[in-house]
Formats: C-alpha cells, sequence, structure tokens
C-alpha cells in the first residue's frame, strides 16, 4: 500500500505549486542565512565570512541541491534502505569532491591559497563527514516536509478518486445489452436445440463469474483476464452465428504474471463492438509478455455502426486505471489510420 500511494504521490503535486514551492526554500535560505550570520539582530551585527566560509557555502548550496533533486527523487522512485544509504554517500562524495575543488584547486588558482596545507586522505573524508552532514540533514529535511504535505493532501484526493473510480468501473464492467442479447440468442439456441447452446451457456457463465468474482481483486493472474477474453470472443462468434475472425497471438513468459483486472479486454471488446470482421479483415490481437514488459496491440478495420466511447470500461476510466497502477510505466497509443483502429499498450510489470 506504501508503494501504490507513493506512486500516486509521483504523479500529483497537490496545492503545492512550483512557485510556491520556490518561495518556501527562499524563506528556508533566509533563515539557514539568518542563523549562520547574524550575531546579533538587535544591533545589526553580522558575521564576517572569509574566503573559505564564502568557498564552503558554495559548496554547500550546490550540494543542497544536488541532494534535493536528483539523489532523493532517485531514492523514493522504489525506496529500500539501501538506496537511501547509497544516496547519501554519493551525496558526501560529491560534497567532498566539489570542497576539495573550490578549496584546494580553484582558490590556490586564484588567491594562491588552500584550506587544508597538508591533506591526510583519511582525516580529510573524516573531516568532510562532519561538514556535509549538515547539508545533507538540511536538504533531506526539506524535501520530507514537501513530500509529506503532498503525500498527505494526496491520501484524500486518491480516495475519493478511487471511490468514483470504482463505481464507474462496476457500472460498466458488462454492457448489459450484450448480456440480454446473448441470453435471447441462447434461447433461440435451445429452442431449436442447437448443439452451440451449451457451449454458449458456458461462455456466458465464464464472462459471469470473472464479472462477479475476479473484477473485485485488486489484481489477477494474466492467464484469468486471457480466459475472460477467449471467452468473450466465443461468445461473440455464437451470438452472431458466424466466425467471428479473430488473429489471436499470445506469447506469455509468465502467465501467472498479475495485472488489475480489465486492463486488456475493453480493447478487445472495443474492436468487437466497432470493427468490420470478415476472413480478409480480421481483427488482429497480439499479447507479449516477455522480462517483465508486457505488450498489447489490437487492430481492426473501422466498421461503419455507430462509434463511441471503448466498450466495456471506456477509454477514460481505463486510462485513469492505468494511471493509478502504473504511473510513468506505461503506454496507450490510440491511432486511426484511414480505415483502420489500432490499440497499443505498453506496461512495465517490474
Amino acid at each position: 500500500m506504501y508503494i501504490f500511494v507513493l506512486k500516486i504521490y509521483q504523479m500529483y503535486k497537490g496545492t503545492i505549486t512550483k512557485k510556491l514551492e520556490c518561495l518556501i526554500h527562499l524563506i528556508y535560505w533566509v533563515l539557514i542565512f539568518y542563523f549562520t550570520f547574524v550575531k546579533n539582530p538587535i544591533s545589526a551585527h553580522f558575521f564576517t565570512p572569509d574566503l573559505f566560509l564564502w568557498t564552503y557555502f558554495i559548496v554547500f548550496v550546490l550540494t543542497f541541491y544536488f541532494h534535493y533533486l536528483i539523489v532523493m527523487k532517485k531514492v523514493f522512485k522504489a525506496f529500500n534502505w539501501k538506496r537511501l544509504f547509497a544516496g547519501v554517500f554519493v551525496s558526501y562524495l560529491v560534497f567532498t569532491f566539489l570542497r576539495f575543488l573550490s578549496e584546494q584547486v580553484i582558490t590556490k588558482i586564484l588567491f594562491d591559497k588552500v584550506n587544508y596545507t597538508d591533506i591526510n586522505f583519511l582525516n580529510y573524508m573524516l573531516d568532510n563527514m562532519q561538514y556535509s552532514s549538515m547539508t545533507i540533514i538540511l536538504s533531506s529535511f526539506l524535501w520530507f516536509v514537501i513530500y509529506s504535505i503532498r503525500l498527505l493532501e494526496y491520501n484524500q484526493i486518491i480516495l475519493e478518486e478511487n471511490k468514483n473510480t470504482e463505481i464507474k468501473f462496476l457500472k460498466a464492467q458488462i454492457n448489459p445489452h450484450f448480456v440480454f442479447n446473448t441470453l435471447n440468442n441462447i434461447y433461440s439456441m435451445v429452442y431449436f436445440q442447437s448443439d452451440k447452446s451449451l457451449t454458449a451457456i458456458d461462455k456466458l457463465s465464464q464472462i459471469m463469474r470473472f464479472t462477479t468474482y475476479e473484477s473485485q481483486k485488486e489484481k489477477i493472474r494474466l492467464s484469468d483476464e486471457v480466459d475472460y477474453i477467449k471467452a468473450y470472443i466465443k461468445l461473440e462468434e455464437l451470438r452472431h452465428q458466424e466466425n467471428v475472425v479473430v488473429d489471436l497471438k499470445l506469447e506469455l513468459e509468465n502467465e501467472f504474471e498479475e495485472i488489475p483486472p480489465y486492463i486488456l479486454s475493453p480493447l478487445v471488446e472495443n474492436a468487437l463492438k466497432h470493427g468490420a470482421v470478415s476472413n480478409t479483415k480480421p481483427i488482429e490481437i497480439d499479447l507479449k509478455v516477455l522480462s517483465g514488459k508486457l505488450t498489447f496491440k489490437v487492430k481492426n478495420t473501422i466498421g461503419t455502426q455507430k462509434k463511441d466511447s471503448l466498450g466495456g470500461i471506456g477509454l477514460d476510466n481505463l486510462q485513469k486505471r492505468l494511471e493509478i497502477h502504473y504511473p510513468e510505466k506505461h503506454q496507450l497509443k490510440i491511432t486511426k489510420e484511414e480505415n483502420h483502429f489500432r490499440a497499443e499498450l505498453e506496461i512495465d510489470l517490474k
């Protein structure tokens, strides 16, 4: 749950805009300047910095924002303690390098002065560990304050969003017209004693079972979603009493990979609903799951029937659910080329 909320946080910035964040930084630096350089605020007595205090302050600022903008963002993109300690260590090395460069090289060239006249490597590294700690702590503290505000704010937003999305999702799990038409078709099959009636009942049972039970889960096995798609295709064939020509290609390295329900099937439903299908113009469906990457492509010829949004849960709802479950780890492309409709979905499952 923590990782899920963390991913959502990375998508939304809430009321703390970039301008407000810059203002917070400005106030933060005013406070640091005040407690560093003001000795007596009543008499306006300021501490006069020397050359190496200025160089330290420059290194302080550079390391502060290196840690704030790069390290903390990388660490919390996929948080674990090893990444945190590694990030802190990298910031320490950056601080040490910048300090050596500025106080032992640049000042030597410009002012013929160095801060350390006799450098012992171990002592120098330990000394900079002490000096860099304040930079890293203050940078981490500010990042955590802004992060916590955004996270707390979005916790409330995501609860409301999930509730609204769930309502839309449950309402649109299956098209009632599809069920009614299928039942009428099954009735006709039974009445005329068609040998396809039992198959149609079985496929409708699979679909209703999936809709009733599997769709309530946060994640299901990939094979379950594929079985649902196959049942839907077969039922369409039986319902229309003709072959709904579908070229289904599967290359699943791990069929037990877990995905949210109804992530793939809406694209298939849309193709079956709006596609012009024949032996020469099949619906092309290609699903690959290799090395933790899911690639799903659906292509169909556009029919003459009335177009609307994606069947099932709808395109907007699908995109919203993809953003919630796979923020910055998915890509959905919908293209129309002449009389062809193509949907391509890529998801990084790692």
